[in-house]
């Protein structure tokens, strides 16, 4: 039996984020893409448990904004668009930062607003140039020749191939206004400055959606996602609420499309960032395509016979974002015995593993029982099998620190009683269950 006199330690606020970076590679979460290879400036790979954690989380969110609503159906389009798309959207003109570059040692290009002093490179004080535009769109070409006519673009977001689809979408399905699309996939942004981790990204994933609405009812709608989005963090994440906060941009910082935008945002170790936001595009988007194709992108309303452009409203999220807010979120550390204990505290929705089988030992007979245990729980949760060498105490400061809410050890008596013990992550309590009741069991604990 373990000890339950626990105690939390304090984590200097300036350590939190390099504690959580060094636990991801450690437990297999991210990786330095091209490690081997002295790696690629914020690019990462995500390891075994980095890739069900993040499948989660994509399941988690289609459900909730697609599955379980009656007016919202989903895209997937294409990550290279004509570049015309670009050139009504506004990003060819207006998807720039500001960029200096250090005329000193380190020769280091800055974004000119994240600059504190807009004179002197932060790396190594050396005088920096005069600030120009740079446009973060990744270009390529189509075709064997690398001329203009055949410049195409990586998708700096998914949003647009919603707008460009919009009609499609309209005349094959029964759907009507208000309706929402939505659309998970890559998206590239050539950033100047990117950091903190996997934070902000030059390779991420995205997830939109884009809702719909009647002009005059789009405010309606705006707080009705605000609202509902920030439920989800909370709710279905477990994200600690202390820790989010609303944040109206004022009226200098809105883009060049938004009537209105808020982001959610989280408090991490480096400061207040953006979780998620959510948009009023007003009918910027079908305007500008409708103009620029030359094709009607008007909505015609049966009952009423009015056409119109409808209003859209925008809530965009990051997988990327969402998981290191959830992995900070969940990081602990506590004294247990004099000892260090490290727990991600993630919510079960999240956690990659939910119940870890653990035999106490490597005999057959047990492990034959232990498997049998797996096989039975698999059916209704993502289970662990973990017969690695180490005694029991240690596989559980594994299974702790990969944030599994639950173990199910299978010892002699086991075999005698047809009865295992599960053992919670947060208290470290253990109950004795039988097998035929453990299903159950795990399930109450679980919801």
């Amino acid at each position: 039996m373990e000890s339950q006199a626990l105690s939390q330690i304090e984590i200097p606020r300036e350590q939190l984020m390099e504690r959580v970076v060094a636990l991801c590679k450690r437990r297999g979460f991210v990786y330095q893409s091209s490690e081997i290879y002295g790696g690629l400036n914020a690019v990462y790979d995500y390891g075994p448990y980095g890739v069900a954690m993040r499948r989660n989380i994509r399941n988690l969110w289609w459900r909730h904004v697609v599955e379980l609503r009656d007016d919202v159906v989903g895209l997937e389009a294409s990550i290279l668009m004509n570049p015309e798309v670009w050139r009504a959207s506004g990003h060819l003109a207006n998807f720039t930062d500001p960029m200096a570059d250090c005329l000193g040692e380190c020769k280091k290009r800055w974004r000119e607003d994240h600059l504190d002093d807009r004179t002197r490179c932060p790396e190594c004080g050396g005088r920096l140039s005069p600030a120009r535009q740079f446009n973060l769109m990744f270009k390529t070409f189509i075709g064997p020749v690398e001329e203009d006519a055949n410049v195409v673009y990586l998708r700096p977001e998914t949003a647009q191939g919603m707008f460009v689809d919009f009609k499609n979408v309209v005349n094959s399905m029964r759907v009507k206004v208000p309706f929402g699309i939505a659309q998970q996939g890559r998206a590239f942004r050539n950033e100047i400055s990117p950091g903190n981790f996997i934070f902000r990204l030059r390779e991420f994933e995205q997830m939109e959606m884009e809702f719909f609405c009647r002009p005059g009812t789009d405010e309606e709608w705006h707080r009705h996602w605000l609202a509902e989005r920030q439920r989800w963090y909370v709710e279905v994440l477990g994200i600690a609420p202390e820790r989010l906060r609303l944040r109206p941009h004022e009226k200098e910082e809105l883009s060049h499309y938004s009537k209105a935008t808020s982001d959610i945002e989280y408090d991490f170790p480096f400061g207040w960032g953006e979780l998620e936001g959510v948009a009023n595009r007003t009918d910027f988007d079908l305007g500008a395509h409708q103009k620029q194709s030359g094709q009607d992108l008007s909505y015609l309303d049966a009952e009423s016979g009015e056409r119109f452009l409808p209003y859209v409203i925008e809530p965009a999220a990051g997988v990327d974002r969402i998981m290191i807010t959830a992995l900070v979120d969940a990081y602990r550390e506590e004294s247990v015995r004099g000892e260090t204990r490290v727990v991600l505290g993630l919510h079960p929705n999240l956690a990659p593993v939910q119940v870890a089988v653990l035999p106490l030992s490597k005999k057959e007979s047990l492990i034959g029982c232990a498997r049998d245990v797996q096989s039975l729980l698999r059916r209704r949760f993502r289970v662990e099998y973990d017969q690695t060498g180490g005694n029991i105490g240690r596989r559980y400061r594994r299974q702790d620190e990969i944030g599994t809410p639950y173990c199910v050890t299978v010892d002699f008596e086991s075999l005698e009683d047809h009865a295992v013990t599960i053992r919670e992550r947060d208290s470290m309590e253990q109950e004795r269950v039988s097998i035929e009741a453990l299903v159950g069991r795990l399930e109450e604990r679980l919801d």
